[in-house]
């Protein structure tokens, strides 16, 4: 009979090693090689916007906004106009609540194509655009606070 933490090592030994730090793509919207953060400390993973804007379209929430920064390389201007997911109170890293829009798409990080929830934020203050929370982490990712880029090594 298999011991709780041989199991555990089992179930470990199925997820990919990524960095703190990791290459990803939104191949739904064309836009790939995006650095992000991966933060074990935030649950909800987020996404630097700005123009952010709610409206409705045959009487359903939407939400449009700017990717990103026009000083960001990969900056197109192209304006997003998609379905609100959901709306959730947000606790940022200076320690603020804010409403936030949660947007679904498709990510690209380490090989795999997952389903992601994104906050839109103004993430301008911050490195990294793209932040990636314990929502889409658990079960599919380990994490080594020490590296980065790992997925760029498969």
């Amino acid at each position: 009979m298999m011991d709780q933490v041989t199991l555990m090592n089992s179930e470990y030994e199925q997820l990919k090693i990524i960095g703190r730090l990791e290459p990803i793509d939104f191949p739904e919207w064309d836009i790939f090689d995006i650095d992000a953060k991966i933060d074990t400390g935030a649950y909800t993973s987020s996404l630097h916007c700005h123009h952010i804007e709610a409206f409705e379209r045959e009487g359903k929430p939407y939400v449009k906004f700017n990717l990103l920064d026009p000083s960001h390389e990969t900056y197109n201007d192209k304006l997003f106009k998609l379905p609100i997911h959901a709306t959730k109170s947000i606790k940022s890293s200076n320690g603020s609540i804010e409403e936030r829009y949660i947007i679904k798409t498709i990510i690209r990080i380490a090989g795999e194509e997952l389903d992601i929830e994104l906050s839109l934020a103004d993430r301008s203050e911050m490195r990294y655009p793209v932040l990636i929370g314990r929502k889409l982490l658990s079960g599919h990712f380990l994490v080594d606070a020490s590296k980065n880029n790992l997925s760029t090594n498969d």
